[in-house]
């Protein structure tokens, strides 16, 4: 008697699971870098994303090569190094009614590509940024990256002497509206923060603690597997409820900071730091200092603001993609022109 083949699970636009899918990993066994990309697999599928609706950003670097691995329907783009804030600047505006989602690695983010990347937090600009932090070159033999912490030992027992670049506090003070840091051992809290990250308008920045397993998951490391699960410090336990789910999640009450997103989708969060106030933009920064100094590696919802205007709302955009517009609503008509070269006479 021939066995039935089960159905597939389908999400609420109808897809399977397999439609988010990409091609098969060429990174390392182990590389925390897989477990993002299932986890961006996972809320993509949940959320009911249209895979063609969604643009894939990625600059140099192992982390660079993640959007192979997932969504193989969506349009992608893989730029030059330190680049990736530039080119999605360009792409989004062309087609702001499209998902930005970018990856990028340590390296390609806090050293070559920083100069870049300032710039893309200042404008609030809608997109995801993903940084699969690893704090090392994982394509260059595992020199320290610019987020190395002071004090990290490489394999071959070379310290870093060096202050690290942190990229939440970085991103809460030049204008990012949603900043948070995850584990990529960490299913739960990643997928909730990954899943209300598609349900908010404006910029990003997830840094997501992803260790390499060839040059930087030994003892001494910072960014190891076994460093992160001893010194992982929630400053708030994540729920998301997607705004075509019924609201059914209850905590205790007075413990519960809840904050409704751009799409209708509510973000709860659970203070486990007392009186930790994820929109208060100076005690981010100041509680990302202090955990600093006190070498603990602080993950959850820094910062969020979902009053902030984007840079498609300063600029005015039109609600059609500027790329669909004819040339003659693009181009000034000669008139213009004559008429602004009259002026320079």
């Amino acid at each position: 008697m021939a066995t039935a083949t089960p159905t597939p699970k389908l999400n609420r636009i109808g897809l399977p699971v397999i439609e988010y899918r990409g091609g098969k990993s060429t990174l390392c066994a182990g590389c925390g870098h897989n477990a993002i990309s299932e986890r961006i697999i996972d809320a993509m599928f949940e959320m009911g994303v249209e895979p063609e609706r969604v643009m894939k950003m990625s600059g140099i670097g192992c982390s660079s090569k993640s959007p192979a691995y997932f969504m193989s329907r969506s349009h992608s783009f893989n730029s030059v190094h330190g680049r990736m804030p530039s080119v999605s600047t360009g792409a989004i505006l062309a087609q702001h009614q499209l998902t930005m989602l970018g990856v990028s690695g340590d390296g390609d983010t806090a050293s070559i590509g920083v100069g870049q990347f300032v710039h893309l937090l200042r404008r609030n600009l809608p997109m995801i940024y993903i940084i699969e932090d690893n704090g090392v070159y994982g394509l260059t033999k595992g020199q320290f990256s610019a987020t190395a912490d002071i004090g990290s030992k490489l394999k071959t027992g070379v310290i870093n002497e060096l202050p690290a670049i942190d990229t939440c506090a970085l991103a809460i003070q030049l204008g990012a509206t949603f900043v948070g840091r995850s584990f990529s051992g960490d299913k739960k809290q990643l997928l909730a923060m990954l899943k209300a990250a598609i349900a908010h308008k404006g910029t990003v920045m997830l840094d997501v603690i992803s260790p390499c397993v060839t040059f930087n998951d030994h003892e001494g490391s910072t960014k190891s597997y076994k460093f992160m699960q001893e010194n992982d410090e929630p400053i708030n336990e994540i729920g998301f409820v997607a705004s075509f789910d019924e609201i059914d999640v209850d905590y205790d009450s007075g413990q519960i900071y809840d904050v409704q997103l751009h799409d209708g989708s509510n973000l709860r969060l659970r203070k486990l730091h007392e009186d930790y106030d994820p929109t208060d933009k100076a005690n981010a920064v100041r509680t990302l200092m202090e955990a600093e100094e006190k070498n603990e590696v602080l993950t959850g919802v820094f910062y969020i603001n979902t009053e902030k205007p984007t840079f498609i709302d300063l600029l005015g955009l039109v609600d059609e993609p500027l790329a669909t517009l004819p040339e003659s609503l693009t181009r000034p008509p000669k008139s213009a022109l004559d008429a602004l070269m009259a002026n320079l006479q």
